[in-house]
């Protein structure tokens, strides 16, 4: 189907292919790896010229949502691991890699508009709606993690359908929306009740703590707090000198 406009729309139609293409992105129409239709096909699909169609595909890798490859066509960005001390790990993937039984409970899910600890905690200062939702993650039956997360709507609106009582929230948004910048900060606690309920481990037992944040191109995606049972965890970090 054509996007057609007339001569006045025209200086802003690249902006219009762009708009519609990053929908198609942050919906997860078009998934991570999803190759982007050629340009000619572009061309026609929205009726312009191949220039109006090139711009938009820059500004759109320039934001890091796609990436340009000379010969193959243009795809959807996948999302890059960080290259010292931690990568955004599936848990889910990471427990099966141990040759382990994964388990997972969504304990609870809220959509709701943000509130003032909300925006703090994402880093946003303009109202809107987020996602908040308690999971706990197992290894053949035994509590591997628990997970507190707040997705931004705004800048993930697909969440609010997505089913997180099927899917780890960790795992869909992996699959599903492009990152470009993330911020782990680790530290330890000591459990209290409630946590040591989740974790089934003692009142007062050491727990590993990574809070980590995601954005794209400056917008944040979400914030989450995983915490380990402290005696069963640990981080390794292995680094070459210059």
């Amino acid at each position: 189907m054509s996007l057609v406009t007339d001569a006045a729309d025209k200086p802003t139609l690249y902006k219009r292919i762009r708009a519609d293409i990053e929908k198609r992105i942050l919906t997860g129409e078009w998934p991570p790896g999803h190759r982007i239709p050629f340009e000619h096909e572009l061309v026609a699909r929205y009726g312009c010229s191949r220039m109006t169609v090139n711009k938009a595909l820059s500004e759109l890798a320039q934001a890091d949502l796609i990436e340009r490859r000379r010969r193959a066509g243009s795809f959807v960005r996948r999302p890059q691991h960080m290259s010292a001390v931690l990568k955004i790990a599936d848990i889910r993937a990471e427990i099966i890699a141990l040759g382990r039984a994964y388990g997972y409970e969504l304990i609870h899910r809220k959509q709701r508009a943000a509130t003032a600890a909300d925006r703090d905690r994402l880093g946003v200062k303009k109202a809107g709606k987020v996602v908040a939702i308690s999971c706990r993650h197992s290894a053949d039956n035994v509590p591997f993690a628990v997970e507190d997360r707040l997705i931004d709507l705004s800048s993930v609106p697909d969440a609010a359908s997505a089913d997180f009582s099927r899917e780890p929230p960790g795992s869909w948004l992996l699959h599903h929306v492009p990152w470009t910048e993330a911020e782990h900060t680790i530290s330890a606690i000591i459990a209290d009740d409630h946590t040591a309920g989740a974790l089934a481990i003692a009142v007062g037992a050491p727990c590993l703590v990574i809070d980590r944040y995601t954005w794209r191109s400056a917008r944040t995606i979400t914030a989450v707090r995983l915490l380990y049972p402290g005696d069963s965890h640990r981080l390794v970090a292995r680094f070459k000198g210059g």
